[in-house]
């Protein structure tokens, strides 16, 4: 009977373990809806008049975002997408397309974790790999990948143990050089704000 009973109890302690540890699981995976808003303030191409000013365009795109929690406040979390296109003017006129791929890492401080609103902030570096450079016909090109700092706010509003609402906001610093017949004639800041919209699923 003592074996037994000592068997049930392990059991049990076994269970609410298992039960303990998947409802505290550190990973969490989101996916949004992020709109890219450009900053536009690249300098004068050539130093040439203020209106003479390059110009990235805006643009919606996917998403994923891959957070582990280290302590229930404080988390990582890994930015991803696919290589992004965007449309590059010079006073209004088309001067070709670049693509960027732009993963970003962060550290985060969750103010209010395991309630229904959990508001957030964040830190981290953004790599942003340049690609399919086409501008100017090929005349100009940008002259170097881009490595900038990161901030973030969001808010989690949580709809069960696993399943939330997130909407996130993101300032990115992504510059390079453009070089002109290898002279540079102009410095891209596209410094975007991202406005995320998404779902998140915690294990």
């Amino acid at each position: 009977m003592k074996k037994s009973i000592l068997s049930m109890m392990i059991a049990v302690l076994s269970f609410t373990a298992t039960a303990a540890m998947a409802q505290e699981s550190p990973w969490l995976v989101r996916a949004r809806a992020v709109h890219i808003d450009p900053a536009d303030k690249s300098d004068p191409v050539g130093g040439s008049g203020a209106s003479d000013r390059l110009h990235v365009s805006d643009k919606w795109i996917p998403e994923v975002d891959i957070s582990y929690f280290f302590t229930p406040h404080w988390a990582a979390e890994l930015i991803l997408t696919y290589p992004q296109k965007h449309t590059v003017t010079l006073d209004g006129a088309s001067i070709g397309s670049f693509k960027h791929l732009p993963p970003t890492l962060t550290a985060q401080y969750h103010f209010l974790p395991g309630t229904a609103i959990d508001p957030y902030v964040g830190a981290g570096l953004n790599y942003t790999l340049l690609s399919k450079v086409e501008l100017l016909n090929g005349a100009a090109r940008l002259e170097h990948d881009s490595v900038g700092l990161a901030l973030q706010a969001g808010v989690d509003f949580r709809i069960d143990s696993r399943w939330s609402v997130n909407l996130d906001i993101k300032k990115v610093q992504i510059r390079s050089d453009v070089e002109i017949a290898g002279a540079r004639a102009s410095r891209v800041k596209v410094d975007p704000v991202l406005l995320g919209l998404g779902v998140g699923y915690r294990f």
